[in-house]
């Protein structure tokens, strides 16, 4: 290689590998330009994209022109936010006014809001500068970054294989330096499995941490919005800004996002924790899941842990002095029923008009919703108050639990979802396009916080991440246990060949 390209490249490289915060810090103090960092994760996008397929609108020029225009307030001593001149790429399904917003579908192609939704007005009120928007499975579904406007997203370790979903464009951007910070959302799993799968960290915040606005479920916490980063440190950056009250939204939770802006360091001594790899049998998981997690766990005791493993047979039962684990009996039942009722709301009324534009997996969902009666959605919010409390009682005594994060590793880039798992003791068939999720949609029903973190990598090289729950709406407590063990573990660091490679 050329050496000036070689040196050239280095410094692309240096800045878009940086940590988000010391980047914005950076910006702040003059240590580097707005328009010297943007135009390094313009150069990055341009030439690692066209392997992975992540970025989907892309905003070069206007992004500059904001960069520059970063640089001149500060000349100009303006009081900045704390992303201020720092780059960001935003998710395909998250409004942002005067940038395309496709959510992944052909019906909305050519889509253009004139208004942000809250996360993004946050974003950009601290200074973020937006470069474009990243890809997602349409209408957000599946947890396989692919749809018929775009194409598939190609995993950064292995593009042959999924990156996940539906924050996938996200999680792929980041583990290629595209951007230094990402925003997403997670219903069933969203944050977390493209962070698994990409070596990232995403974090699904307690419902009420970050306000969602606009929305016509406003009440509802199934589908939160929350941060993405490299680091733990980084996500907690990000969460300090995006969280904090909005009158916009009822379950706003009142503590201010300067929480996150805390030190995370904590002493981890005496603290209980559980892991379990698959709930007391209620999925299959694959054994190199498994393996890649449970050849971590001596991580968390030398972190002073007591760790009680709650897996297979007999997990329901008492450990020493505890209790046992939660029955997770009814978890799927419970977020299959308000998954279908949150599609039919919110697609229904596309059906009629645009049946031939939607995915059928789609509109199975939105026909399952159709099919409940008020019966229905009473069972489910009396079995998930049973489901709470049993968490609330187990977690009193844990502070954390371990899960997988995905019962499988990375997938094939052209099938919609893995059919089968292979958990060593059998192949379990998938009866619907989500069941391999369970380990993160279970969760999910609990309104529990859960941050997925690089945990190890398969035989064939592809990321696995491990799940810590945290005790209800102990965000920062999930912080502080992901920052400790991703500093003792440092699997995050390890960056994907296509980086080396370009395009």
């Amino acid at each position: 290689m050329d050496s000036v390209l070689e040196t050239r490249l280095k410094m692309t490289t240096d800045l878009c590998f940086g940590d988000g915060r010391e980047l914005a810090a950076g910006i702040r103090s003059g240590q580097f330009s707005s328009v010297e960092v943007t135009a390094a994760h313009i150069a990055q996008i341009e030439r690692v994209n066209p392997a992975v397929n992540a970025v989907v609108t892309f905003l070069p020029e206007q992004a500059l022109a904001g960069a520059k225009a970063a640089d001149e307030a500060l000349a100009r001593g303006k009081e900045v936010g704390p992303l201020h001149g720092l780059p960001m790429l935003h998710k395909d399904t998250t409004d942002t006014a005067g940038i395309r917003t496709t959510y992944g579908s052909p019906i909305h192609k050519d889509n253009v809001p004139v208004q942000s939704q809250l996360i993004i007005e946050r974003l950009h009120a601290a200074g973020a500068i937006p470069m474009g928007k990243t890809n997602v499975p349409e209408f957000g579904a599946g947890s396989q970054s692919f749809n018929p406007v775009f194409g598939a997203t190609g995993n950064p370790y292995d593009p042959s294989k999924t990156c996940g979903g539906s924050s996938g464009g996200q999680a792929v951007a980041l583990a290629c330096g595209m951007t230094p910070l990402a925003d997403g959302s997670d219903m069933g799993g969203s944050l977390r499995n493209p962070g698994n799968f990409c070596n990232v960290v995403g974090f699904r915040v307690s419902p009420g941490r970050v306000p969602v606005w606009p929305s016509l479920t406003a009440w509802s916490g199934l589908s939160v919005q929350g941060p993405m980063g490299r680091t733990v440190a980084d996500v907690a950056f990000l969460l300090s800004v995006i969280a904090g009250p909005d009158a916009r939204s009822p379950i706003a939770q009142s503590e201010p996002g300067s929480v996150f802006a805390q030190p995370l360091e904590r002493d981890f001594s005496g603290i209980r924790i559980a892991y379990s790899a698959d709930l007391g049998g209620e999925f299959p998981v694959d054994p190199r899941v498994r393996e890649a997690i449970e050849g971590q766990l001596a991580a968390f005791s030398g972190l002073g842990c007591e760790v009680a493993d709650f897996s297979g047979a007999g997990a329901s039962r008492p450990r020493g002095d505890g209790p046992g684990l939660p029955d997770f009996g009814d978890a799927d039942e419970i977020f299959k029923i308000m998954r279908a009722w949150s599609f039919h709301h919110s697609h229904g009324p596309l059906l009629a008009e645009h049946r031939h534009q939607m995915k059928d997996t789609i509109i199975w969902n939105v026909e399952q919703g159709a099919l409940l009666s008020g019966a229905d959605l009473g069972r489910a919010e009396e079995m998930r108050t049973t489901l709470y409390h049993a968490m609330r009682h187990f977690m009193d005594t844990y502070e954390f639990l371990l899960l997988p994060v995905n019962q499988v590793p990375p997938f094939s880039v052209d099938v919609p979802y893995p059919m089968a798992i292979d958990s060593g003791d059998g192949v379990v068939e998938m009866e619907t396009y989500i069941d391999w999720m369970k380990s993160c949609y279970y969760i999910t029903v609990t309104g529990h916080p859960a941050i997925s973190v690089p945990c190890g990598f398969t035989p064939e090289g592809l990321p696995v991440g491990v799940q810590i729950v945290g005790r209800h709406r102990d965000d920062f407590g999930v912080l502080q246990l992901a920052h400790a063990f991703e500093q003792a573990t440092r699997v995050g660091e390890r960056r994907p060949g296509v980086v080396a490679g370009g395009g």
